[in-house]
């Protein structure tokens, strides 16, 4: 599982370092749809969790001192890290991206799959930790292809995204104050060649629609009045207005780019 795992993160990073090769300077200075965050902002966003990432597996101790010092800054401790980089060249932006993450699919090759890794939150295993990994660099690499122009990376791949997207249903919940769901959630999506990706039992609460357009809310890269998605059920209509795949505080999301109503 781990191969299969590393092999589609390799592909996903050489997919956004293929976009970031042809862009100069000013090209990393382009803002993206991340309010306050140029393409430059969100790749030493990549970069600089990478290296955590290789700490929390070969120093984990070096890992969550660092984590410790940077949740200290409270819940925007990633505008810090932005801020912390903004004065590097674009040139060595990208060869830092490259190198980290050479350097950390370097160290899954060899960790042991029942291994705990630290993380900011409960510690993870090797598989959800490149899951994770995998889904930050494919949405953040939504933010850079919306920014030049180029279609969203839509793959098999993506099926790593939208398990985590169920994987965090209660998470979702939870890191916006709300009570945890206890009824079950059906997910049913229709991958980019046409098969069907289904997560949970025949439930009352179901979310139905395009796997990208599912990896888009979880990610919170478009707004859901923009997705092709159906909710039945309340409480699968509050998910997607909630979800959150990712770790840390609660997301921003983004406003919505058409003024059409929501399907469900």
């Amino acid at each position: 599982m781990l191969d299969e795992l590393l092999s589609d993160l390799r592909e996903e990073s050489a997919f956004l370092l293929g976009v970031l090769e042809p862009l100069t300077a000013a090209g990393y200075a382009t803002p993206t749809p991340s309010p306050g965050w140029s393409i430059h902002d969100q790749i030493t966003h990549l970069a600089h969790f990478d290296e955590l990432a290789t700490a929390a597996i070969i120093r984990p101790d070096r890992f969550i001192a660092e984590r410790d010092k940077l949740v200290a800054e409270g819940d925007d401790f990633t505008e810090v890290v932005a801020a912390l980089h903004r004065e590097r060249e674009a040139a060595d932006v990208h060869d830092w991206f490259a190198h980290a993450r050479t350097a950390l699919l370097e160290a899954f090759t060899s960790i042991d799959p029942q291994q705990r890794l630290p993380w900011f939150g409960p510690d993870m295993s090797p598989a959800s930790s490149i899951t994770a990994r995998l889904m930050e660099t494919w949405a953040h690499g939504v933010d850079v292809t919306d920014t030049v122009g180029l279609e969203v990376s839509q793959t098999s791949r993506l099926r790593h995204v939208a398990h985590l997207g169920v994987a965090t249903y209660a998470w979702s919940f939870r890191v916006h104050g709300r009570p945890e769901p206890t009824a079950p959630l059906r997910v049913e999506l229709v991958s980019p060649d046409g098969q069907t990706w289904t997560w949970g039992p025949d439930a009352a609460d179901r979310v139905t629609g395009p796997a990208v357009d599912f990896c888009l809310a979880v990610t919170q890269r478009r707004h859901i009045d923009d997705l092709r998605l159906e909710a039945t059920g309340a409480l699968a209509r509050r998910f997607l207005g909630l979800a959150q795949a990712f770790a840390g505080p609660p997301g921003r999301g983004r406003a919505p780019r058409t003024s059409k109503e929501r399907t469900s």
